[in-house]
């Protein structure tokens, strides 16, 4: 299952995102926000990253204008590999190598075909298994 959470900057392409989690079958919760009213979004970078860190949920995705801002703020939840990814070879990348539990946007960044090309590589990666990503994993986890 998915969380997902964005600010007023991110919430159109949030709103995509779901369409096409609604059309493909892919549960999702989402935890805001519901309109482009202004909004801070520290708060849900921080609401995915609990649900994630918690084990309720397998992986997260969060949007901003940016997405840097967001990714800051689920990454500072205990557990949270967030990666601000904005092509497709990063997410893969990331969850083969850093096995990342959340995904980042930025939605002024990226538009809605590339982003949801971004999802789909994100969820379909599986982790590697690699000893040495493995090692890296622990060694970021225990700075923490």
């Amino acid at each position: 299952m998915i969380v997902i959470g964005s600010d007023h900057g991110g919430f159109a392409l949030k709103q995509e995102i779901i369409t096409y989690f609604e059309e493909q079958n892919i549960v999702y919760k989402d935890v805001g926000c519901y309109s482009e009213e202004a909004c801070d979004y520290p708060t849900f970078g921080k609401q995915v990253g609990e649900a994630v860190a918690s084990g309720e949920y397998e992986k997260g995705i969060v949007i901003c204008g940016t997405g840097i801002g967001i990714s800051i703020a689920a990454n500072k939840v205990k557990g949270i590999r967030a990666a601000l990814c904005h092509d497709c070879f990063s997410a893969e990348a990331t969850r083969l190598h850093n096995n990342a539990n959340v995904l980042a946007m930025g939605a002024r960044v990226i538009g809605s075909g590339l982003a949801l090309k971004i999802v789909q590589t994100f969820l379909g990666t599986r982790f590697s298994d690699d000893e040495r990503h493995i090692r890296r994993i622990t060694q970021i986890e225990e700075q923490s």
